[in-house]
């Protein structure tokens, strides 16, 4: 359905985007993850004809939204970061408006608002105008709007950012429901939950480039060392950072968030002793630790240094 070749992208002399390629086949769901600055939004861009690309070509349907840009938009359904949507008009007329903007006139044009209100939940609210709507069925119509010429390929630019977790969740059932019909999905989130929940196959970018694609199973199996111990402490310094990665056998660690490490290892006969000697050297007071199994974030966190939200 979708397909990348060798995608570069300049700003001035910033390389944004660096010899990106990989496919999405037709019905699939694929996770785009990358931390702020990636490359991943302008990467989502080029694939909309929002933003030309300087080198490669992206194919969407076996067209090249380069030479077929008209054609290609009638292909695609997108779900901007932004609300697209007329405050002061109701959600009935909204999605009107941007169904005759994809070229639906008359009754098909009416009936599709009508399917397309019953498909996000919300038909009950059909006439009340978008100002009056919490932020979560603010988004909710913002999917829809994509909806409505019916896209072969839908692209979600984090679609549940500072909404409410009702909302949030049905917005995730309706996207499973959407793929599991055949439309096919490209999702990005700051949500590793939702990506691991929506999509089979994951890319994620960093710096511009492509560092890793598979499935979940597999992107955690180019784990190194295996093992997770989890550590929740009072003051989690830097140096103490700095020393436990310094330890041979242990592959990372991080700050995951406050007062939370994570470090990454091979040999658990020596993990324990290694950091109790090591907080103990910087006069750090750990109150818990857990085992964890190798996962997503983790994954991410050893690949770009970073968590998926910085």
């Amino acid at each position: 359905m979708l397909s990348l070749s060798n995608i570069k992208k300049s700003f001035g002399n910033k390389k944004v985007v660096r010899d990106i390629s990989f496919d999405v086949q037709k019905g699939e769901a694929f996770g785009l993850l990358g931390p702020n600055g990636a490359g991943k939004s302008t990467t989502i861009s080029m694939i909309c004809g929002l933003q030309p690309y300087d080198e490669g070509d992206i194919q969407i349907d076996g067209l090249s939204v380069k030479k077929k840009p008209m054609k290609i938009r009638e292909k695609i359904g997108v779900v901007p970061q932004d609300i697209a949507l007329y405050p002061t008009m109701s959600a009935f007329d909204n999605l009107v408006f941007w169904g005759k903007m994809y070229g639906l006139t008359g009754k098909k044009v009416k009936n599709r608002a009508y399917e397309v209100l019953e498909i996000v939940g919300l038909s009950e609210r059909a006439k009340d105008k978008i100002e009056t709507f919490s932020g979560g069925m603010k988004r909710r119509i913002n999917i829809g709007a994509a909806l409505m010429h019916e896209p072969e390929l839908l692209i979600m630019d984090e679609p549940t950012v500072g909404i409410d977790p009702q909302s949030r969740n049905h917005i995730l059932e309706t996207v499973k429901r959407l793929n599991e019909s055949g439309m096919t999905i490209i999702y990005t989130s700051h949500y590793m939950e939702e990506v691991e929940y929506l999509c089979k196959r994951i890319a994620i970018i960093d710096h511009g480039k492509l560092i890793a694609i598979g499935d979940k199973s597999e992107l955690c199996n180019r784990l190194a060392g295996g093992h997770i111990l989890q550590l929740t402490v009072d003051n989690p310094k830097i140096d103490f950072i700095m020393d436990l990665k310094k330890v041979d056998g242990f592959e990372n660690a991080n700050i995951v968030e406050d007062g939370i490490v994570e470090i990454l290892f091979e040999d658990q006969k020596k993990v324990l002793a290694e950091v109790i000697s090591l907080a103990s050297a910087h006069d750090i007071s750990i109150q818990a630790m857990q085992m964890k199994e190798p996962n997503l974030e983790s994954l991410f966190l050893q690949l770009t240094g970073r968590n998926l939200r910085d």
